[in-house]
């Protein structure tokens, strides 16, 4: 147990500050992060919860409680102007991403591109410049994303299986751990699996 699994969507404003975050705090205590793109509509349809933006009170609440966080973690961060988007496809051409070796730095890129740039990440023309920008091949990962249509859909289906709920969801073994506010938990439990 070494491994801190990060389930994300680029759709996710707290996925995307964890991101910030997540593989320096791990590498603090020795351990690696394994990044898991999932479909957190899918999740929510599985689960029967709902996104914060879609309840009335919680709405102008989320985008004020991730500035704090952006500045307190000293990240860049804007809410966009289109939000949600549908991140299907560039969750999907995340898959081929990770088939070269480049899902890191791919997924990088795209939170950055929606949370910092405000980049409409459904359109598959900001997904291909944004991948090859980041020096990947843009193009090919867009042609092989319809692809990983399936694989998208078990990787969500198995942290749902799982028990995730939202997103980020990070497990540390069987041990799930829920939300960017929850990271410093997964971290000591990833921690004590070294003791």
């Amino acid at each position: 147990m070494t491994t801190l699994e990060f389930f994300y969507d680029f759709v996710s404003p707290y996925s995307y500050l964890a991101s910030t975050r997540v593989e320096a705090e791990v590498a603090k205590v020795g351990g690696s992060v394994r990044f898991r793109p999932f479909l957190l509509g899918g999740v929510f349809n599985a689960t029967g919860n709902k996104a914060p933006i879609e309840v009335a009170a919680k709405g102008p609440y989320l985008q004020k409680d991730c500035s704090r966080w952006a500045k307190r973690l000293g990240v860049p961060f804007a809410w966009p102007a289109r939000f949600p988007v549908l991140t299907v496809l560039p969750l999907r051409a995340a898959f081929a991403a990770e088939k070269l070796g480049k899902l890191v730095p791919y997924s990088h890129a795209m939170f950055r591109a929606y949370w910092v740039d405000g980049r409409d990440i459904s359109d598959a023309s900001v997904v291909e410049e944004v991948a090859t920008k980041a020096g990947l091949p843009g193009a090919a990962l867009i042609a092989e994303a319809p692809g990983y249509k399936e694989a998208l859909k078990a990787q969500t289906q198995e942290a749902v299986d799982r028990g995730s709920f939202g997103a980020p969801t990070f497990f540390v073994g069987q041990e799930m751990f829920v939300g960017n506010d929850r990271l410093d938990f997964a971290v000591e439990a990833l921690a004590s699996a070294f003791a």
